[in-house]
């Protein structure tokens, strides 16, 4: 009787930042208090904050392949076990880890363990991947999974495995949570209800990987799911869509279908949803808590220079109040440093966020992801500071180091600028009086405050380390 084959799913966490909140230069060496403050916040930010798991590896997870039994295998809380027997083991590949993910998957590959490749990163670089790998998955994996777990059973896996198709999300595809050990996580209820993004901002990839139609799963199939959720996690659930007010028409009926149900829950959206009355009324009566927005910039010379269309500038504050004044507490995230930011630009941001009251104001740096235009332009400006022909320079950090130079500021000037914005937003006092006066979840803001006065301060000490390293160059 032929062995069922093992197959393991792999979640990389990233080295700094969210979730470990270490310092890129290594954590100088502390004792006593401070190093219980310091292991104490990266517990409590993997727990409290961060730890969901992985969507994309429980929808792998999910697919039922007689002769296959799969383990999701989250490496924040966990080594690779290796002592185990595995026929397979898949890593999805982000750009900011790829190097961390070749590494990983050149180990077990040295030790005759087949290892296959996919993620965004496999997408859009596959030749940088195939030599890491025994088989590379392209796209989205939903139908391919399927194909590449039967050659498996039968003996005869293909080098690569692409598609001319994205998935059709009107089919009925259950994700299981079988693989999830559940206490591990903030919260295992993680609900997709379409995938695409129509706008075409210059420093996202989602329209290049998923597509600029939006293409949505049925409506009766995402209650359904909702509700068999709950019988194995009764804690909040998070929609993970990139705008789930994307398309209004649908979210107005997903949410009144959702409001007998009582569940609480947390999404992004666009602050388009501060004019959309009927859509803000369903969100606040279905259960929602807290939403991200993605502000950007308030600086409309910066909107237009990267295509952040949506939402005009003059609207921001207006739509923001209507959100809160609903019972929402709102996550705005900022980018500066964008090509029309100036100096000036931070007193704008704190105007801003006193106006408007944001809960948790987040202030993050320009990330020029490969593969998008702000890449290829800031590549063909020479601004950025890693090398573009080796895009595994690339890496994801919580503001911990700058990658390009910008337009109308100098570096030193910059980081300056920058750390003393995120020292006026993030302090103790700050912290406290958004958590007292948010909207909802009073405790979680409050944590999310907290958290990131200790997050932005390490950001802080890198992005000095950062300067004095160029400078010393």
């Amino acid at each position: 009787m032929a062995m069922t084959k093992q197959v393991a799913l792999v979640f990389l966490p990233s080295e700094s930042g969210v979730d470990g909140a270490r310092s890129l230069y290594g954590d100088n060496p502390v004792s006593g208090p401070a190093q219980w403050i310091n292991d104490g916040v990266r517990s409590l930010i993997k727990r409290t904050q961060f730890a969901i798991p992985p969507l994309s590896l429980m929808i792998l997870a999910s697919i039922e392949v007689s002769g296959v039994e799969q383990t999701i295998c989250d490496l924040r809380f966990e080594e690779f076990p290796t002592g185990r027997r595995w026929d397979l083991v898949g890593i999805s590949v982000q750009t900011g880890m790829a190097t961390k993910a070749f590494e990983l998957a050149d180990r077990l590959r040295s030790l005759g363990i087949t290892v296959v490749l996919g993620g965004p990163h496999v997408t859009m670089f596959p030749d940088s991947c195939r030599i890491h790998a025994d088989c590379l998955v392209h796209g989205e994996a939903d139908d391919l999974w399927s194909e590449v777990l039967t050659d498996l059973a039968a003996g005869s896996l293909r080098p690569e495995y692409l598609t001319d198709t994205l998935p059709d999300l009107q089919l009925h595809r259950p994700v299981s949570k079988a693989s999830l050990r559940i206490n591990r996580y903030f919260t295992t209820n993680l609900i997709q209800t379409s995938r695409g993004c129509p706008y075409q901002c210059d420093f996202c990839n989602v329209h290049v990987l998923n597509g600029r139609v939006l293409r949505q799963r049925k409506i009766n199939d995402i209650v359904d799911e909702i509700r068999r959720f709950r019988h194995d996690d009764r804690r909040i659930f998070f929609f993970v869509d990139d705008s789930i007010n994307a398309d209004p028409a649908f979210a107005l009926e997903l949410f009144r279908q959702l409001t007998p149900l009582g569940i609480r829950w947390f999404g992004q959206a666009t602050t388009a949803l501060g004019q959309q009355p009927q859509l803000l009324e369903a969100f606040a009566l279905s259960g929602c808590q807290a939403l991200l927005v993605g502000i950007e910039s308030i600086e409309t010379s910066s909107r237009k220079a990267h295509r952040k269309i949506q939402n005009g500038a003059e609207e921001l504050a207006g739509n923001i109040k209507a959100i809160r004044n609903s019972g929402i507490s709102l996550y705005g995230s900022f980018i500066y440093g964008l090509d029309g930011d100036t100096l000036q630009t931070p007193a704008a941001i704190l105007d801003f966020i006193a106006d408007t009251r944001l809960d948790v104001p987040g202030i993050n740096t320009l990330r020029p992801i490969p593969g998008t235009r702000v890449f290829d332009r800031l590549r063909q400006e020479g601004r950025l500071l890693f090398d573009p022909s080796d895009i595994t320079a690339f890496r994801y950090t919580f503001g911990q180091e700058m990658l390009y130079r910008p337009k109308n500021i100098s570096l030193p000037d910059f980081i300056e600028s920058y750390s003393d914005l995120t020292r006026k937003v993030f302090n103790i006092g700050n912290s406290v009086r958004r958590g007292m006066s948010a909207p909802s979840i009073r405790a979680a803001v409050l944590f999310f405050n907290l958290f990131y006065t200790h997050l932005y301060s390490l950001s802080r000490n890198d992005l000095h380390r950062q300067l004095e390293s160029i400078g010393r160059a």
